[in-house]
């Protein structure tokens, strides 16, 4: 069965928040490095949207667009058609554990960052660390969302993370991610509408969810580290795999297409394996499975696809 839709979503995580997961000191990062998701990764991610003949969607977080090359970069990114989400304001890992007014607070000042770099409203959120609550989603409700897309019910990362972030711990470098509850391995892997008391079970919500692709079964996760560095018939065969779902929606990050040349520090790039990857195979590996979303589905922001998916919902 073909595939109806696919998306291709771009989370623009500067690099002091990996830095953070692997419980690395932020004076790690120079100037230049501080500054590679804009000035570097998204015009990579342009040109290969661009090259393909597909659309795209960025998560944009709302303290990194104070940065006036920061906030011309997405506003060209925009421009040339790209849609621009809110990733929160400023990427807190344990934002479903703070106050509900809290939780709003960085909803709206994200949303007013990107405003104000785009003259466009966001109407689509993803969470921090993919953690979603009834209160971030009540506050996405609240504030008139079209769509989420934070559910990531993958249960090998799930389990690959805990035990990092155990391993860091003992090791005297506590990450500064959190571990989502264990509901999430039982969410629904397709576009769904949640409860809003249980975000990760199916309800009547007014805000559509839109999860990050896994795989039917053991439900590996198909996002950009998976696809950078595992063995291309791998890949290709969980693409298979999923090409009855009614969305692919393939996640990816803004280090997906950065490697050790751009001036990443080496303390980084010993704990990013990806980041071990050249930056022009990681591109020709990306590209790789653009033409096939393209040549098997109508590739559409997840704007589009919230708007054309709601309805059936």
């Amino acid at each position: 069965m073909a595939l109806r839709l696919a998306s291709i979503s771009v989370d623009l995580d500067s690099l002091h928040h990996y830095c953070r997961i692997h419980g690395l000191p932020e004076s790690v990062l120079d100037a230049r490095a501080r500054g590679l998701v804009y000035t570097t990764a998204v015009p990579r991610f342009r040109e290969l949207l661009r090259a393909v003949g597909v659309p795209g969607t960025f998560f944009a977080i709302g303290e990194d667009l104070a940065d006036a090359r920061a906030a011309a970069a997405l506003r060209e990114a925009q421009a040339s058609g790209i849609e621009v989400g809110n990733h929160s304001f400023s990427h807190d890992y344990a934002l479903t554990r703070q106050t509900p007014e809290s939780i709003r607070e960085e909803l709206v000042r994200g949303e007013e960052a990107i405003l104000a770099a785009t003259g466009t409203r966001p109407v689509g959120f993803r969470a921090p660390g993919y953690t979603l609550n009834a209160a971030l989603y009540a506050a996405t409700a609240e504030r008139g969302y079209l769509y989420g897309s934070s559910t990531f019910p993958a249960v090998p990362y799930y389990g690959a993370k805990a035990a990092v972030m155990g391993a860091l711990a003992l090791a005297g470098r506590p990450s500064r991610s959190i571990l989502d509850s264990p509901r999430v391995l039982l969410a629904p892997r397709t576009p769904y509408r949640p409860d809003p008391a249980q975000p990760y079970r199916r309800g009547t919500g007014a805000v559509l969810e839109l999860p990050m692709t896994v795989t039917p079964g053991v439900r590996l996760p198909f996002i950009g580290t998976f696809v950078a560095t595992l063995p291309l018939p791998a890949v290709h065969a969980a693409w298979r795999a999923c090409r009855g779902d009614p969305l692919f929606n393939f996640e990816l990050h803004a280090v997906d297409v950065l490697d050790a040349a751009d001036g990443v520090p080496p303390e980084l790039v010993r704990h990013q394996r990806d980041l071990r990857v050249s930056s022009a195979r990681k591109m020709e590996r990306l590209a790789t499975i653009f033409r096939w979303l393209k040549g098997d589905a109508d590739v559409v922001t997840l704007r589009v696809a919230a708007g054309r998916l709601g309805p059936t919902l």
